[in-house]
């Protein structure tokens, strides 16, 4: 993107937002009761991002993805503080690379705590890889320009196309 005079930025009072002050290893423990709990604000921001191209026009779904994690932690906090701090712990410590496997005890009473008091289930793995249709509420934006089409003829090379011999024969895909 370049820079020019009549681009026009944010002030610094629509960029502050209260952040999330919480370490890697207490987010990576709570990452999917997270996921879960903020998806369709996630998706939302990203949807926005993708079809805006220019991320100064998604800074409200941008907060409203701070504010709910933000939210989902006070929930945690106020619920299931010991389960999830014994959990993060042991994710912390018990490997090198924060692996889940050593701490699938603590983690049950962690999922079963959040399930009770919070109603949310932790997502099945491989739950955020999959393909979703998210439906919302924003205008779809204009498109500017036509989409690209294919076109197959632009996929053949001409007849006067210079076609080489392969330096090493046998070894690579000749033209003639």
């Amino acid at each position: 993107m370049v820079l020019t005079k009549d681009l026009s930025l944010p002030s610094k009072e629509e960029l502050t937002v209260p952040e999330v002050h919480i370490s890697y290893p207490y987010l990576r423990a709570a990452g999917f009761h997270l996921g879960s709990f903020c998806e369709n604000a996630n998706n939302e921001f990203m949807l926005c991002r993708d079809e805006m191209k220019d991320p100064r026009k998604c800074l409200n779904e941008g907060k409203a993805v701070t504010a709910c994690a933000m939210k989902f932690f006070q929930l945690l906090k106020k619920n299931c503080t010991e389960e999830f701090t014994a959990y993060a712990n042991c994710v912390d410590k018990s490997s090198h690379n924060m692996a889940f496997a050593p701490c699938r005890k603590t983690q049950g009473v962690y999922d079963q705590c959040v399930l009770e008091k919070m109603q949310i289930e932790r997502p099945y793995y491989g739950y955020f890889c999959e393909a979703k249709v998210h439906h919302t509420e924003r205008p779809r934006p204009a498109i500017k320009e036509e989409p690209f089409v294919n076109d197959p003829k632009q996929d053949e090379l001409p007849e006067d196309f210079p076609r080489l011999k392969a330096k090493y024969y046998g070894m690579r895909y000749t033209y003639d």
